[in-house]
């Protein structure tokens, strides 16, 4: 689920964190960067809950209109159930690991907060590509995906309501919500009929060596940050270290810390990722002087032997 960008941006969230709270503990730092890659997953969780839950309210809202006597909107469509017969939503609402994994950690958010559910529901079915679902003809699995699609990435994910919710529970998962909502969509998109359970709940990490580099990259970023420092002040004569911002003094040493640590990381990667960092981290202007300054010291190392590089490489 998490790509090696991922876990780099997590590892300067980190080190971040530790500059503000001015807490120099390696240890507590390492578990802080644990937590936040998990609850990454959480969000995983919880975001793909929310859809279970709209699933569970439509069920609810067909049962109510069905004990009543006066028209309700749902019975202008041809099939005031479709909605409900969705058949990726079933999927996901039916999903037994999908529940036993959030009562495991304890996850009951929408059923403590369920105005947000209620906010989400209104809007889907008040909106157009509801109601041309509702009205078409059209069956089968690849056009219930496809609703599904349109209705998250239009409506859900954008929802400024949903988005507050959940930076006021993590400020941490403000970052990570583009990350979740991206892979969620990605993965609904290659979602069939077939797909099994454990299909909608994918590993977090690919291997335990992911966790190992995110370990690795955030301790010896950290234990050599004089070093990295002096790295940066010989290819930055002009600058004043207090004129470099912190964002980009991390991404610049974290940058050194890998073209010098990580052997099996080819230098074209690392450059390119740091400098994609950049970009969304810090400004135009700074993103150019970071590729710059790692593009001058990867040369450097390498005309002078430092930068050993070997094997294929992992990203």
């Amino acid at each position: 689920m998490l790509t090696r960008r991922h876990i780099r941006v997590k590892v300067m969230q980190c080190i971040y964190a530790l500059i503000q709270s001015k807490d120099d503990s390696l240890e507590k730092q390492q578990k802080f960067l644990k937590v936040s890659i998990e609850n990454m997953y959480v969000l995983y969780l919880l975001v793909l809950s929310l859809l279970a839950e709209l699933h569970k309210m439509a069920e609810k809202h067909v049962s109510h209109a069905s004990k009543k006597y006066v028209a309700t909107e749902d019975d202008k469509y041809p099939d005031g159930e479709k909605f409900v017969k969705n058949k990726l939503l079933l999927q996901i609402s039916t999903n037994e690991s999908l529940k036993k994994e959030l009562s495991k950690r304890k996850l009951h958010n929408w059923y403590l907060n369920e105005e947000y559910i209620k906010i989400i529901y209104k809007e889907v079915v008040s909106s157009d590509v509801y109601k041309k679902y509702m009205t078409n003809d059209k069956e089968g699995y690849e056009n219930d995906k496809e609703i599904i699609l349109q209705l998250y990435k239009n409506i859900i994910a954008p929802n400024d309501k949903i988005y507050d919710y959940f930076e006021d529970e993590k400020l941490t998962w403000v970052d990570d919500i583009p990350i979740v909502n991206t892979y969620l969509t990605k993965r609904l998109r290659k979602a069939t009929e077939s797909s099994d359970e454990s299909f909608f709940l994918p590993s977090l990490l690919k291997d335990q060596q992911d966790m190992e580099f995110a370990n690795e990259l955030l301790t010896k970023t950290l234990l050599n940050d004089a070093k990295w420092e002096k790295e940066i002040e010989g290819k930055t004569p002009n600058w004043d270290n207090d004129r470099i911002a912190e964002i980009d003094s991390i991404i610049l040493k974290m940058g050194i810390c890998e073209l010098l640590n990580f052997s099996s990381i080819p230098e074209k990667v690392t450059l390119n990722e740091y400098l994609e960092i950049a970009k969304e981290y810090s400004t135009p202007k700074s993103s150019i002087f970071i590729n710059g300054v790692l593009d001058k010291l990867a040369k450097e190392y390498k005309s002078t032997g430092k930068l050993q590089k070997i094997g294929r490489g992992l990203q």
